[in-house]
């Protein structure tokens, strides 16, 4: 499409990946892997051109194979130009790009960004962020939840086991959907939360199964039941590699274990695990307004390496 001077489209395929990565961000070295591991379609990566100048950009990530898009997890403009043609050409780029990528104007996949983890201390930081929630906000995005992302390095001391739990591993599938369905009672994590406002507890449970931890290919005999001396399962940890990253994908404490201070020895295991595998890093990440399990990594020696804005549509918002 050509707005003016202005040309919209989709890049023609990975040898377009250099064009598309003329804008900056931390994601870009993982686009041609996405590419060409189908986690990614050239018809889903978006660029706003000027002759050869990359203006602005849009790009939705999939899991392998998937036939619809999942995340707009890349939006960029260019910092540099007039705050009224970035807003302009930003908002172009973007409104035509989700008519061709999400055309039956359904609920449009959420949006994800990494940012610094004080971006609101930077003036220049906090402008970028802002530059483009306010063009989202344009199309009928609302900011959903920011998140911390979060990481362990080697040499960080995992403590030693306290002798208070006992670790096996997880039995079968059904053990840890009972597990993740008692675990959401009370829960402070804000995508369970919306879940269960359209969802039984145990549907919430097992959607988040599907559609995460049954994806995994790493080995199921990492993940760990936590219990009392005596058997019973306090809570349960899933260390996993999100074929990006090992992490902490899943942890939690039943209700009635909570106040004990389980999750240190629990979370312990979980890094102890993946760390016996020699990886260069763990990443694992909770919402902000989640203060318990926050403080937990932070004792466990995790840093917040950056943040995570999470913004998303109504269904009716983008018609």
């Amino acid at each position: 499409m050509e707005l003016n001077d202005l040309a919209i489209r989709p890049i023609t395929g990975r040898e377009e990946v250099g064009l598309f990565n003329q804008l900056p961000y931390v994601l870009n070295e993982e686009l041609a892997d996405d590419l060409a591991e189908g986690r990614r379609r050239p018809e889903w990566m978006w660029v706003a051109l000027r002759g050869d100048r990359l203006l602005a950009r849009a790009a939705w990530w999939s899991r392998s194979g998937a036939g619809k898009p999942f995340l707009l997890d890349l939006f960029d403009i260019d910092d540099s130009l007039p705050v009224s043609d970035r807003m302009d050409f930003g908002a172009r780029l973007l409104r035509t790009a989700m008519t061709s990528t999400v055309p039956d104007r359904s609920c449009p996949p959420g949006y994800s960004r990494f940012v610094q983890p004080d971006w609101r201390d930077s003036s220049a930081a906090k402008q970028v962020v802002q530059d483009r929630m306010t063009i989202l906000e344009g199309t009928g995005a609302r900011l959903f939840v920011e998140r911390l992302r979060l990481e362990w390095r080697p040499g960080t001391l995992i403590p030693e086991p306290r002798g208070r739990l006992m670790f096996r591993p997880v039995r079968d599938t059904e053990e840890l959907l009972t597990l993740m369905t008692s675990v959401l009672d009370g829960t402070l994590d804000a995508h369970s939360r919306r879940s269960l406002t359209t969802m039984s507890v145990h549907d919430t449970a097992v959607q988040h199964y599907q559609e995460e931890l049954a994806r995994y290919t790493s080995p199921r005999d990492w993940w760990r039941i936590a219990t009392l001396p005596d058997g019973v399962p306090v809570g349960f940890v899933v260390p996993a590699h999100n074929g990006y990253n090992p992490v902490i994908s899943y942890i939690a404490v039943l209700p009635e274990h909570r106040g004990n201070g389980y999750i240190d020895d629990i979370l312990a295991e979980g890094t102890r695990v993946l760390a016996e595998q020699q990886v260069p890093r763990i990443r694992a990440s909770t919402d902000l307004g989640n203060t318990p399990m926050a403080n937990a990594f932070r004792r466990a020696g995790y840093v917040n390496f950056e943040r995570e804005i999470n913004m998303s549509w109504s269904d009716t918002s983008s018609s």
